[in-house]
């Protein structure tokens, strides 16, 4: 009965300890040193960037699918200002393609086509406004916690070393630990940015072929009455 007694006792104490070790978050973002500091930064901008972008990718993908029809009738009824009026009410990057276009009619196809072709290339760079940086942060933000843990690693040798290189396993063990935690928080901050960033980027190509697509619609549009004549 005794040993039983002491036997729970011990296991008792090592529970204890073993819930004095256990670290919580605060603790551990601050034992990671300074960089855990820029981590946090970036971890906000990526926020940032996904949640706007991706608000304004959905708001530009948001098309009227009688947009286009309402388009050739107005046009092939040679009510030009009407038209012109519609892609104003529609805040879309098609619309405001369209829009250009319309205003260069009586002008060569070509010309038309060229129009276009530029508004949706200012359009798309609208839209990619932030990715860069983004795919910087993917990239950077798990080399800057790997310099975290090297930076960590260096510190705890060179107080192995102060110490007159007697090797202290547990301390040595702590050490690399808490070094190791700016590469887990470099980590948690690179690999949303990185599925974030080809998420955002596949949303754009989306866009882009119905862009080109409505491009082609409307040079048919612009051709539908020289060919009824």
């Amino acid at each position: 009965m005794i040993r039983l007694l002491q036997g729970v006792a011990l296991t008792g104490e090592a529970t204890v300890a073993a819930a004095e070790k256990t670290m919580g978050f605060g603790e551990l973002f601050l034992a990671g040193g300074l960089l855990m500091w820029p981590l946090l930064l970036l971890g906000g901008v990526v926020i940032f960037i996904f949640v706007e972008r991706f608000i304004a990718i959905r708001k530009a993908s948001q098309i009227d699918p009688n947009f286009m029809n309402r388009l050739r009738d107005l046009i092939c009824d040679g009510k030009v200002d009407a038209a012109l009026r519609l892609c104003k009410k529609t805040d879309t990057p098609i619309a405001r393609m369209m829009e250009k276009g319309i205003s260069r009619l009586g002008r060569p196809m070509g010309d038309i086509q060229t129009t276009i072709e530029n508004e949706a290339n200012l359009e798309v760079a609208k839209l990619e406004n932030g990715l860069p940086i983004l795919a910087t942060i993917a990239s950077g933000a798990p080399m800057l916690g790997f310099l975290g843990t090297v930076l960590g690693m260096v510190k705890a040798f060179m107080q192995m070393s102060e110490a007159g290189g007697v090797v202290d396993m547990s301390a040595l063990s702590g050490g690399m630990y808490v070094a190791m935690i700016t590469t887990v928080a470099g980590l948690i901050v690179g690999i949303p940015a990185h599925f974030g960033y080809n998420y955002l980027v596949s949303r754009i190509e989306r866009l882009i072929f119905q862009m080109e697509a409505n491009s082609i619609a409307f040079m048919d549009i612009l051709n539908q009455p020289v060919e009824k004549k």
